[in-house]
């Protein structure tokens, strides 16, 4: 994954595209050449600021992106690798960076990634940072948790959050929905 940062979202439509998915419809959103969202189907309001998007199903980065996301779904893949952009603050950015290094099957507290970032006091600036991350799953917020294991807020609802969670540490994730 390559991250492209110090941008704002821009002003013109973007392509997007709507893939199914255990977890629901999701819509994944490009601005040149690279992957800007991953958006739940009620995904609230200006949690993710972006233009108006038109349907363009055959724009290379979200073709590639729905088979990335079909073949994680499947259990093939355990890390995406798409060019990607970044649309959000200098310290969202730097939060949503340390999200992509968190392994797959395992979790992290928000204090741990604040921490990581060198902005201990800040976890709750790193939730309200992970609740913006533009690219659910791609860059997994999903693998955020409270202190003592808990699961807190996610875009995508409590239940895919589980789910997602059960999905990659092996257990048998219960139907979605």
């Amino acid at each position: 994954m390559t991250p492209m940062g110090d941008r704002h979202a821009p002003a013109v439509s973007l392509p997007a595209r709507t893939v199914a998915s255990p977890v629901g419809a999701l819509t994944l959103v490009a601005d040149q050449g690279r992957l800007v969202a991953v958006l739940w189907p009620d995904d609230r309001a200006g949690r993710v600021r972006l233009p108006p998007l038109y349907d363009h199903p055959t724009e290379p980065v979200l073709a590639e992106a729905a088979i990335q996301l079909a073949a994680y779904f499947a259990g093939r893949r355990r890390h995406f690798d798409l060019p990607l952009a970044f649309y959000g603050t200098p310290f969202q950015r730097r939060v949503w960076l340390a999200l992509q290094t968190i392994p797959y099957g395992e979790t992290r507290s928000y204090a741990a990634i604040a921490a990581q970032i060198d902005s201990a006091a800040a976890v709750r600036a790193v939730g309200a940072a992970n609740g913006r991350n533009p690219l659910s799953i791609v860059v997994p917020c999903h693998r955020v948790i409270g202190s003592g294991g808990r699961l807190t807020g996610f875009a995508g609802g409590l239940t895919a959050k589980q789910y997602l969670l059960s999905f990659e540490s092996g257990m048998p994730a219960l139907p979605f929905g």
